[in-house]
């Protein structure tokens, strides 16, 4: 009761500071997770050629880790709320740190592919639990610039890898893919384990009270999870998830591969560097600032039309990569601005959601809408099968190009006035409840 009073009392300066600090904590630890997910297309051609395991049978331990990354979030998240706003955070990240080092270390020693998976397993649960947390201290921070917060938030997750890739690979290089993982696995998780100790959520009153303008609609009253999975527009919000997840998710398992088969893999670029190196590079800094870009753009005209924009461009981009991308520098425009307008989708989802179900259990349900990026990583090998069926990239990337179209419509046509009328009866609910009857 103390310290709610304590905090209640602050500054306005203080509590701004305060967020501000718990942003970037959170966004460091993203970027040092970053490579769980966006580094791993690196490792695939290593632990083929050593120990001759099919690419396939390699690309179900990113599926695991995905899936496991996801759909145990709503329970770290749940566990991080329950235990309150000192402890919650600091403990579940802490944790996830420890396992995060554990899953690489494994990988570094996996001799068979079920090792593997146990190592894409125990890195799935960590990287959950880090992200689960980060994104659900940004929506509680920052009710009035949610969508720029969370941009910001998932930027570290989406661009930390640019800062590794050139490492990554020279280590593999030099000294194989295992020493790799050990390594990085080691300092990339005992530095969150470290950092993670400093989070925290706000305390009552510490934080701004959610605001609502014509084109940004907050809701008046926060559904409890049970509610939120209740209604439609939960439902369509995740269909439409899973539609984008999946196509970007192609997008990064099979970036690499996509380049070889082009046959532009290592043809060198700028600078000595090849055309994957420059790609991959451009990719995550692309994917990575798209987040606060398109967060900050829906802050301003509406999630919806914003979505419709970046979708929209999405499908134009993965277009382009399967009719030019065979050519090296198009290969680098067109993949980066395929990441540029898929990666929004970790900022432009979770404020939706919060703006639509309210901030009191933002941590447990956005994480429950972020299990459709798990259910979406299980769309992602059909890529391989229509690739081997068709003889090439380009079926793949036009499926991909229609998905968003699809969504760019459901955005527009459905979810927007869906969303409308579940606001206006959530209006006339809360109006009804203050008259007494």
């Amino acid at each position: 009761m103390a310290n709610a009073i304590k905090a209640s009392a602050a500054s306005p300066s203080t509590s701004s500071t305060n967020r501000w600090i718990q942003l970037i904590i959170g966004i460091v630890c993203m970027v040092l997770i970053a490579n769980l997910q966006y580094g791993w297309t690196l490792f695939v051609t290593p632990m083929a050629q050593k120990h001759s395991w099919d690419v396939a049978g390699i690309q179900i331990a990113f599926s695991i880790f995905i899936a496991l990354e996801t759909w145990l979030t709503p329970i770290e998240g749940w566990i991080a709320d329950r235990l309150g706003p000192h402890t919650g955070p600091r403990l579940v990240v802490a944790i996830g740190g420890l396992f995060v080092a554990l899953g690489w270390i494994v990988n570094s020693y996996a001799e068979t592919l079920t090792m593997l998976y146990v190592g894409a397993a125990i890195s799935g649960i960590g990287g959950g639990a880090v992200y689960s947390v980060c994104v659900g201290n940004a929506v509680k921070w920052f009710a009035d610039r949610r969508g720029l917060a969370v941009g910001l938030t998932a930027a570290g997750y989406g661009a930390g890898s640019a800062l590794s890739v050139i490492p990554l690979r020279m280590m593999i290089s030099s000294s194989g893919y295992e020493s790799t993982f050990f390594w990085f696995g080691l300092i990339q998780g005992g530095v969150v384990f470290l950092i993670g100790w400093l989070l925290r959520g706000p305390l009552p009153g510490e934080a701004p009270v959610a605001v609502s303008s014509a084109r940004v609609v907050q809701s008046t009253r926060s559904f409890a999870p049970s509610e939120m999975l209740s209604t439609p527009t939960f439902w369509l919000l995740y269909l439409m998830f899973v539609l984008i997840s999946a196509s970007g998710l192609m997008a990064t398992a099979q970036i690499a591969l996509v380049a070889k088969d082009y046959g532009i893999s290592n043809t060198v670029l700028f600078l000595g560097a090849s055309t994957l190196t420059v790609a991959l590079i451009v990719d995550n800094v692309m994917n990575g600032v798209a987040r606060p870009f398109f967060g900050w753009i829906s802050d301003r005209i509406g999630r919806e039309p914003t979505m419709a924009i970046a979708f929209g461009g999405g499908g134009v981009a993965y277009w382009l990569l399967g009719t030019l991308g065979t050519n090296p520098w198009a290969f680098v425009l067109f993949a980066g601005l395929i990441f540029f307008t898929w990666g929004e989708i970790f900022s432009l989802f979770p404020s939706t959601c919060t703006d639509t179900f309210g901030p009191k259990f933002a941590t447990v349900n956005t994480s429950l809408l972020y299990t459709a990026k798990g259910t979406s990583v299980f769309l992602v090998p059909l890529a391989n099968v229509l690739k081997d069926w068709t003889g090439n990239w380009h079926a793949v990337f036009i499926v991909t190009a229609v998905a968003n179209f699809v969504v760019v419509a459901l955005a527009l046509f459905v979810l927007r006035p869906l969303r409308a009328r579940q606001q206006a009866s959530g209006n006339a609910s809360m109006s009804a409840q203050k008259a007494g009857v």
